[in-house]
């Protein structure tokens, strides 16, 4: 795999949720850690999601917020 991001994190497929029109995929990163995406139906079943099977959270964002209270 060949991406111009600069963010591509190893993951396991933790939990799927198909809906009518967007899949929610939950990524295990590390143990307890996760990353939650939403992404198009047929998108999910392109790339052929499942349970346990290793996927990449790609990360690629011009901007990103840091806030504290």
């Amino acid at each position: 795999m060949k991406i111009s991001a600069r963010n591509a994190i190893k993951a396991t497929v933790k939990k799927i949720e198909p809906g009518s029109i967007n899949t929610e995929v939950v990524l295990e990163i590390a143990p307890g850690v996760e990353i939650t995406a939403i992404i198009t139906k047929h998108s999910g079943e392109t790339l052929g999601l499942a349970e346990g099977k290793e996927a990449y959270a790609v990360i690629k964002s011009t901007d990103v917020m840091v806030a504290v209270e």
